[in-house]
Order: structure tokens, then sequence, then C-alpha cells
């Protein structure tokens, strides 16, 4: 009976203990973009499937294949598909799963790229979109008909942290045929399995806490289905060219080795941030999941093992309080992204939800206002003091 490893295990191993090339502790880069046959023979077999041989890196890499699998075994799935970027991994899943008059639900609050796919892009194709508050399972059950095929959503979402019952909005959308396809990169593999809930697709951007460093765009998606995967490879990934390169599938599984380490860490560092933001008389509504007054805490301790290092919360004050607060961080950087080493602070309606209606923004979760922090792996005191004093020039 084959031995059943832990996460951290897993993380560094994979599934079974396999020797790399030429004994090397660490996976060679195949940083080739062709691979040569021996006859017609192989040919036909390698381009039929009946090989899992290689032709070109477009289509696989031995690289790009052992992140894939390492991916698909931490988040329980059957296989993955590796892409150049998140929005790659988001934009073409949800092609390949709607068509013309199809409609997507989605949680109101996304990322703004996500939010802008939907809303924007898809309906050229003829694809209708409604975005709910998928945090109500009577509103996801009275936005459904007959021509909702996909439901999308982050959880925990970005920038309000909303939390959604994956497990909930799975047996909804099971009924009827729907598919569900879940962000999980706020959470990660280590704290959070969608498809053991019952989701149909997982998708992450790799870019963050998977890769860990800042260093390497990526995005992958995970699914049980091993057709589904093929198809998403060959007729999405392959002919849309989204591939990731072999050297950024190497950086992700060397970020990949410490995924828990860091997790474990961020996760500490965000709650003594949280703690000391909710008791800040120059801060308001402080948002994060392991804080017991958060609206979704109870569902997050039910389908989370931690609860990440996200935090947002309103400056007390308007545009000139929220830029001296700025200008006031030294060790927290303001710049879009998350989940590196470093505390990134960011703006949303500014930056990375720009896209979204300013006079609708609260109807979206979060305010003009609102900062977003990815908390890093620095000491938490040291960040802590780096807010206090950017928070005593308001």
């Amino acid at each position: 009976m084959k031995k059943e490893f832990r996460f951290d295990t897993k993380a560094i191993h994979g599934e079974e203990l396999k020797k790399n090339p030429e004994n090397a502790l660490n996976p060679p880069i195949f940083q080739t973009t062709t691979f040569v046959f021996e006859d017609l023979d192989h040919v036909e077999k390698v381009m039929s499937f009946e090989s899992q041989d290689y032709v070109y890196t477009r289509g696989n890499n031995p690289t790009l294949r052992l992140f894939e699998n390492r991916m698909a075994e931490l988040e329980y799935g059957k296989g993955a598909v590796a892409f150049s970027s998140g929005m790659a991994a988001i934009s073409s899943v949800l092609f390949s799963l709607l068509r013309p008059n199809d409609k997507v639900l989605a949680h109101k609050t996304l990322y703004g790229s996500s939010y802008n796919v939907i809303t924007n892009l898809l309906p050229k194709y003829g694809v209708k979109y409604k975005l709910i508050d998928m945090t109500s399972l009577e509103e996801l059950k009275e936005s459904l008909d007959d021509t909702v095929k996909v439901i999308y959503f982050e959880t925990p979402s970005n920038p309000d942290l909303s939390i959604i019952d994956i497990e909930e909005v799975s047996k909804i959308a099971y009924q009827r045929g729907i598919k569900v396809v879940v962000d999980n990169t706020f959470a990660t593999p280590c704290f959070q399995n969608p498809l053991l809930l019952g989701a149909d697709v997982v998708v992450h951007s790799a870019t963050k806490y998977i890769c860990g460093h800042g260093d390497a765009l990526g995005g992958v998606a995970i699914s049980k289905d091993e057709a589904y995967i093929h198809y998403l490879k060959f007729d999405y990934m392959c002919e849309f060219g989204g591939v990731m390169s072999p050297f950024n599938a190497w950086l992700m599984l060397r970020g990949i080795k410490t995924l828990g380490l860091r997790m474990r860490q961020h996760e500490k560092n965000a709650m003594e941030v949280a703690k000391f933001l909710s008791r800040h008389p120059k801060v308001k509504n402080v948002l994060y999941p392991g804080l017991e007054s958060f609206k979704g805490h109870g569902i997050a301790k039910k389908q989370m093992r931690g609860f990440g290092a996200i935090i947002s919360f309103e400056i007390e004050g308007g545009r000139k309080e929220l830029e001296e607060f700025i200008k006031g961080l030294k060790l927290c950087q303001l710049a879009v992204s998350l989940g590196d080493a470093e505390t990134l602070v960011e703006v949303p309606s500014i930056m990375t939800h720009r896209g979204y209606p300013k006079e609708k923004l609260e109807d979206f979760g979060f305010k003009e206002n609102t900062v977003r922090i990815s908390v890093g792996l620095e000491d938490y005191n040291d960040i802590i003091e780096d807010l206090e004093d950017a928070l005593k020039r308001i």
C-alpha cells in the first residue's frame, strides 16, 4: 500500500520518491523548445498520445509536467495545466467552459482583471454574466436559470476577503450540472482544497504564494477530471499559447518546497497585524478571516486550515489622510501583487481594482480609502511599528 505523505513532505518530494536525472537532488531545467524522435513510428505514438514523450514545450516539457503533477497532488486533482500567468489560467478555463448565450455567475468582488474578463471580454463573444453576493446561498439559488453553466468565485476574495461556502455552493451547482471554478490564490493548497469540497476546477495565480519570491509569473488550473485537463491543455493552453516557461516552472517548484513553512509564518504575522489594526483609533472596518468579528469567520474555520495573510482596512478620513499614511510607510512597500516575502501595501480603488466603477465601489465590498496589505515574512513587530509610524502622520 502506497504511503500517503503529509503536506510539507509532498510539497518537497511529491507523492512518489523518484530519483532525478543523474541522481541530482534538485530536478534539472529542461530548457529546450523541441524534442527529437527516434523514427516515424515513435512520432505516431507520441502524436496519438500512446506515449508520454514530448514534442514541443508549448504542449509539454519535463519541468512543466513535474510542476503540474506537484500542484495536482497538493490540490487532490487528477491533473493540472500550467500557464504563463494567473490570468492566462483564469481566462482559458472560462473560455473552455462557456459558449455563446451561456451565463457565468460570479461573486461581486473579484480581482480587477478577472472582473474585466467576465464583464467586458466574455460578453464580446456572446457570454452573459451576473454578479451576485455569493455569501448568500439564497441569492445564488434565485439567480440560477438554464443558461448558467459556470459559477466562479474567489474565497477569500480580493480585496474584501469574502468567505464563500465552497461545499454548499458546489452542492447547489451539482444538482443542475453547473461547473464550479474557485480561485484559491489567497488560501493556497496549504490552507484550503476546493476540489475536496466539491469544486470542479481550481485556479491559482502561481505568481503569488506558490512562487513566494516575487520573481516568476505563472498560473495553474487543476481538476479531478482527466479528460477536461487534456482538453484544457491541448484545445486552449496550446492554441492560445499561454505556456509557462520551463525556467519559471522550476522556480515554482523551488517555491513549493517552502510553501507550508511560509504560509504558517505569513498567517502568524497577519494575525498579529490584524489585531493591532483592529485596536487602532485611526483605522476602521478591518477585514481578516482570522478575526472572530469577521463576517465569514465561521465558514472560514470550517473549510480552511489557516486564514491566510491578506488584510484589508479603511483609513479614517479621506484622500489626504490616505496619502499621508502611504507616504509614512518605510518597511512596507507600495506595490500590486501579494504573497512575497516582503510586506506589500496597495490601494485597490486606484491600483488592482481601478476598472471597477468608482460610484459603486461600496456595492463591491470596498471603498476609495480601502487599503490592502499582503503581510510578509519580516518580524511582525517591525511590520506593526512601520504601520504605527505611518498612522501617526494622519
